[in-house]
């Protein structure tokens, strides 16, 4: 643990040593014959800094090395987590958005802050985020760029996202009967949430969409809420425009009901069976496809939650769900006997559009995300311009 000099100001050097089992100090010139202000960077496999001020931010850009920490900073060829914290103004002061940009274009991990209670009466942008999902992102990174070890970059980082805008849809979409009741299906959005987690230690700028989901709202992305499957149709596409990546991994409810009863529905005196009829709902991953136009861009990824049936298996079904759909990736889920809802692990098929083929078992939702985002890089870069001739 490396704090600052305003760190032990807040909190004193003993509760530090006690909390972390470990000496704690902020000058470089402790400890000289261990060079620390240069061992420390070497041998760290992530860097995590939490919270970060503003004045921090503006001493990594500018390179300053006139304490522990940033002298840390500048010798670590890891991953590099920031999680800012301060009063919404700073956060939106220019000077404070510029020195971010810069340090994500270096292949720093940064952050946005929570909107939430600040210090005093203040509210707003520059809530340090949740713990756990600082701890979430951290380990992402971590894992990434192990994953990649010499492929990772000048930096080491492995933020192959890194500038990318994408658009990620989590949960499932409800149709209303009538003021009580809906027509809906199990998704939790967990496996949207851990494809937001592996794209933000990635690198990328990130907007999600969430149906219904009731896990906490993941700070440093752009979040609208929507209920039903025409309001996750207008917001996609509304959003859409100018990305490099769409995500569909909510659960759109392929119907609704014709008609949405005013008055919650009784149960009839005589037992008689009530009828519903239902219409289809739009195909949102279908026509994010056909908008582009016969262009590869943006990437398109879609789910399919299958079960088999008497005309097919569930990866019968998904290859024609696949050619029929006409996006880059469909991850396939077999949901038959109740598996993969609202689980922390998964099993999934990754079909490619080219006909390849990834099967992912017993995994955690966040290993199939990284997955996931290994197949979609491999197809941004096919996408990279050449290099000029002139």
């Amino acid at each position: 643990m490396v704090p600052t000099r305003s760190a032990l100001r807040f909190v004193g050097r003993p509760t530090w040593e006690a909390l972390s089992g470990h000496p704690v100090t902020d000058e470089v010139f402790a400890n000289v014959h261990e060079v620390a202000h240069v061992a420390l960077g070497r041998s760290a496999d992530l860097v995590v800094v939490a919270p970060a001020t503003a004045d921090l931010l503006a001493r990594m850009v500018h390179g300053r090395a006139d304490d522990l920490l940033t002298a840390t900073l500048l010798t670590a060829r890891c991953p590099v987590v920031v999680a800012p914290a301060m009063h919404t103004e700073m956060w939106e002061h220019p000077a404070t958005r510029d020195n971010v940009s810069t340090l994500r274009a270096r292949g720093t991990i940064v952050i946005d802050p929570a909107t939430g209670r600040l210090t005093g009466a203040d509210s707003g942008p520059g809530r340090l985020p949740e713990p756990a999902q600082i701890v979430a992102i951290a380990l992402a990174a971590l894992g990434r760029s192990r994953l990649v070890g010499p492929d990772a970059g000048p930096d080491g980082t492995g933020t192959d996202l890194r500038g990318r805008r994408v658009l990620i849809t989590a949960g499932g979409t409800r149709e209303p009967l009538d003021p009580v009741r809906y027509v809906g299906n199990r998704s939790s959005g967990r496996m949207g949430y851990a494809l937001v987690t592996a794209a933000l230690a990635r690198g990328a700028h990130v907007s999600v969409v969430a149906a219904n989901v009731t896990l906490p709202d993941p700070a440093g992305v752009t979040l609208t809420a929507v209920e039903t499957t025409a309001e996750l149709h207008d917001q996609v596409l509304a959003e859409s425009d100018g990305v490099d990546v769409v995500v569909m991994a909510a659960a759109p409810s392929d119907f609704r009901p014709e008609r949405i009863a005013e008055a919650k529905i009784k149960k009839s005196p005589d037992g008689s069976v009530q009828h519903l009829r239902l219409v289809q709902n739009p195909d949102i991953l279908a026509e994010l496809v056909q908008r582009r136009a016969g262009s590869r861009h943006p990437v398109v990824v879609g789910f399919a939650a299958e079960t088999g049936d008497a005309d097919g298996d569930v990866l019968t079904h998904a290859r024609a769900k696949l050619a029929r759909k006409g996006c880059d990736l469909l991850v396939v889920n077999d949901v038959g006997g109740g598996r993969v809802f609202g689980r922390d692990d998964t099993e999934a098929v990754v079909l490619d559009r080219d006909g390849a083929e990834h099967p992912v078992s017993h995994a955690s939702k966040s290993e199939l995300a990284g997955i996931v985002w290994d197949l979609v890089g491999k197809r941004l870069d096919s996408q990279r311009p050449g290099p000029s001739l002139l």
